[in-house]
């Protein structure tokens, strides 16, 4: 263990905040990238210690120390499967093995008093967290990134009236009926977390995750090294990065591009991976979509090329996602200075961005003929892309920065 009494030292008199979540460093997928720089963030007002899994997703195959200090950071990491979480049952056996290992470990190592923050993801995570939490006489912050059961509405996994969302309603119940506080990720969440805690005395706070300030910036779009690799530097290019799940309305680019396979002034773009990018393979081959070019997800570090490779930045989402989870990568879409085609609903935390500082165009989900439209609208407007930009830019700096979101979490958690 290093700097273990240099960490002591500085954290005698500060109270313990633990951070329960299945990825944390190295790991640095979306959940794990946010909940790391949370936990170091805090480390002046409190003595932070985590309670996470080994690395499953961008970091898979990395073994990380059972025990660790990490910039003034207690880490202790449960034992669990990290097989592929593409497959189902393979999902479900990691979330148990996780689970029943974060359980016993929490009651090893939670004492009375403590406050914990515990995150959404996976679903299963929080309730495991909570009742060993109560157990030990701690208390708990539930931070939503996803709300459940209605991401598996959206989703079209689950019914509306089934036993299944009903029986998570329940339990939903209880674990916010016991919780200090909620934090959640945006203001459509706010409006649906506070319909579902209706009769309980629970506080709410919004705070937004935040931009990569330092390592995103506009770049030249003649010097991205990408475009000038596919080939696509005199092209109107449209960028979907990020995870092509179940949650994300894929469908409706793949008709428009479709619909413009023979228009040489478009290009599509897909980088990531996720449940339809198999779909996505086979959708381009068979169509013979020339327009659209696939790529593998890369790394963290290689973002501020991927994300400057792009006239417009795509966020999508499908209908009934309102208020259910907020793309993380749309904070660095606007710190590159890329203007954002959002096809999601009405008053969704994304379209609420996207049109208060007038940083890009939204589309209804599921209506590819009105995205069509836009598309076309949008190339007749590309005079305006520079103005955009820079708007975007400082939307990023003015309200999306790391410092501001560590500032309103040491403020709801004090």
């Amino acid at each position: 263990m290093k700097d273990t009494k240099t960490a002591n030292s500085n954290t005698e008199k500060k109270r313990t905040l633990w951070i329960v979540t299945e990825l944390y460093y190295p790991e640095e997928t979306s959940t794990g990238y946010y909940l790391t720089r949370i936990a170091e963030g805090l480390t002046p007002d409190f003595q932070v210690k985590v309670l996470c899994g080994q690395p499953n997703y961008s970091a898979r195959g990395t073994k990380a120390p059972r025990h660790e200090i990490h910039k003034d950071v207690e880490i202790f990491r449960a034992a669990g499967t990290t097989l592929d979480k593409n497959v189902i049952i393979f999902r479900l056996i990691n979330m148990l093995t996780l689970g029943l290992s974060v359980f016993f470990k929490a009651l090893r190592n939670f004492k009375k008093g403590e406050r914990i923050l515990v995150v959404t993801t996976p679903p299963s995570l929080p309730f495991i967290t909570a009742v060993a939490a109560l157990i030990k006489g701690a208390g708990y912050v539930l931070l939503i990134h996803d709300n459940y059961p209605e991401i598996l509405i959206a989703a079209r996994k689950a019914k509306e009236n089934s036993l299944l969302v009903d029986a998570l309603n329940f339990f939903n119940r209880w674990l916010y009926k016991y919780a200090g506080k909620i934090i959640v990720c945006g203001r459509d969440m706010f409006e649906l977390v506070e319909k579902k805690t209706e009769g309980l005395d629970i506080s709410i706070e919004t705070i937004q995750n935040w931009a990569e300030l330092e390592n995103v910036k506009p770049l030249p779009r003649s010097e991205n090294p990408l475009l000038k690799e596919l080939d696509i530097e005199e092209k109107i290019v449209f960028l979907y990065a990020g995870n092509m799940g179940y949650p994300n309305d894929i469908e409706s680019i793949i008709e428009c591009a479709e619909k413009l396979k023979d228009d040489r002034r478009f290009c599509f773009v897909f980088l990531g991976a996720g449940v339809k990018r198999k779909w996505l393979e086979r959708e381009v081959v068979e169509k013979s979509l020339t327009n659209v070019k696939i790529l593998a997800p890369r790394p963290r570090s290689e973002q501020n090329v991927f994300l400057n490779a792009c006239d417009v930045a795509l966020v999508t989402l499908v209908k009934k996602m309102r208020g259910v989870s907020m793309p993380s990568r749309t904070y660095n879409i606007l710190a590159a200075g890329k203007p954002i085609l959002a096809v999601t609903e009405t008053g969704s935390e994304i379209t609420k961005v996207v049109e208060e500082d007038a940083v890009g165009w939204t589309v209804s989900p599921n209506e590819p003929e009105k995205l069509l439209e836009k598309i076309l609208e949008i190339y007749d407007s590309r005079d305006d892309f520079e103005e955009m930009s820079r708007r975007a830019r400082n939307s990023a700096l003015e309200k999306y920065s790391l410092e501001t979101a560590i500032e309103k979490y040491r403020t709801a958690l004090k």
